[in-house]
């Protein structure tokens, strides 16, 4: 008998729970679907499919673009000797669905060994302009010139040197040849 009278409800939980399911049953009637009622909620409703039509493909596009040129822009900062041919592969990608384009961002990120065994160099023509820019800037030091010079001479004894780099090696050299203090005096003691 003891058992049974811990298993029946006492009146006090049946009518709290009668109170809770009435509670339950009238709060529908209070709650709304929008925040905005009538005119309001059909302006703001024509807006976001404006907004929806117009400007999420725009955005979708432009970053989709940006995505497929991520390889590009990676193998340029990183002077991959063949990122010309990476860019390529980046436009063919568009045309292909994106089929290709983990093949580009691999080739990204891979130094072909072939291409210092060809030519001397693991880096793009591009680099040694953008360090003779440096160099004419005066911000090259006088190792990293005979680096260059080095690096330049490997190319030569590979493959033979573009007019712009064999003009670059000369005037590495002819910098190499001018000492510091008549430089920057401009010749004159």
């Amino acid at each position: 008998m003891v058992m049974n009278a811990a298993k029946s409800p006492s009146i006090t939980d049946r009518a709290a729970r009668c109170l809770f399911a009435v509670t339950v049953c009238l709060l529908p009637n209070a709650a709304s679907a929008s925040f905005l009622a009538g005119e309001a909620l059909d302006s703001f409703a024509m807006g976001m499919a404006w907004f929806v039509i117009c400007v999420v493909p725009i955005a979708g596009i432009f970053l989709f673009w940006k995505l497929h040129v991520l390889p590009e822009k990676i193998a340029e900062t990183r002077h991959h000797p063949q990122k010309d041919a990476i860019h390529v592969l980046c436009l063919l990608s568009l045309f292909f669905g994106g089929l290709l384009w983990p093949i580009a961002w691999l080739w990204a990120y891979t130094r072909p060994v072939t291409s210092y065994l060809a030519y001397g160099t693991e880096k793009h023509d591009d680099y040694f302009h953008e360090m003779g820019d440096r160099l004419r800037a005066g911000k090259l030091s006088g190792e990293e010139v005979e680096e260059l010079i080095e690096e330049l001479d490997a190319i030569e004894s590979k493959a033979r040197l573009t007019r712009k780099l064999k003009a670059l090696r000369n005037e590495l050299i002819a910098s190499q040849a001018v000492p510091p203090a008549t430089a920057l005096s401009g010749g004159t003691a």
